[in-house]
């Protein structure tokens, strides 16, 4: 069965990235009702840590060390999370923009996943290499100001670049980005690039 895989990445039900995806996963279900829809809410979904042995395996894996029990371990979980991710035929994140950037569960989500021979290599003579095959991936940023018409108040949106490279670093490149801000302020502004930003989304899923 194909899988839609939905990185929710807000702590808050009524957030505007969590409405947008709602608006989009049910135009999706509509339009692909033989898909699976995997959901992984960041704030109740367990990420470890990314210290310990998880951080040792990574080491022990860039110098060409044997894992220990303890590291084996700690990478089998990281790699379960890679795996939901990595074996989806279609990726939808939401996320909100905190202080011009990603919440850090989305940044502690991304640390755990980067990993190498899981979902990157090295090689001496090329570089670094993604091992994640490409597919087509939204992503959802809710942001207090409007990046859209340029009325961001100063602002500089660092979570769309960022984003945008480190999910091409492990592979995936068939990426766009839904804005929908601002999401503070007068209620008109508000209101008007909710409905925007839902006309698209809706519009998306019937051909994602």
């Amino acid at each position: 069965m194909p899988k839609l895989f939905h990185l929710s990445c807000s702590p808050r039900t009524d957030a505007e990235s969590s409405a947008g995806a709602r608006v989009f996963i049910e135009r999706f279900r509509e339009a692909r009702p033989d898909w699976d829809i995997d959901v992984m809410n960041l704030w109740k979904d367990h990420l470890p840590e990314f210290e310990g042995y998880v951080l040792e395996a990574k080491y022990a894996r860039i110098g060409g060390h044997a894992f220990t029990d303890s590291q084996r371990d700690a990478f089998a979980v990281a790699e379960r999370i890679a795996l939901r991710f990595a074996l989806a035929d279609r990726v939808l994140i939401s996320t909100p923009m905190w202080n011009f950037g990603i919440p850090y569960k989305l940044k502690q989500w991304i640390d755990v996943i980067t990993q190498p021979g899981l979902t990157f290599r090295f090689d001496p003579a090329l570089g670094y290499l993604p091992l994640v095959k490409d597919r087509p991936t939204i992503v959802i940023l809710a942001s207090g100001s409007d990046f859209v018409t340029g009325m961001n108040r100063g602002r500089i949106d660092m979570a769309t670049p960022y984003l945008r490279e480190a999910l091409r670093f492990i592979g995936v490149r068939n990426v766009r980005f839904v804005p929908i801000g601002p999401t503070t302020g007068p209620a008109e502004p508000i209101r008007a690039a909710r409905e925007s930003a839902h006309r698209r989304l809706a519009e998306m899923a019937a051909r994602f």
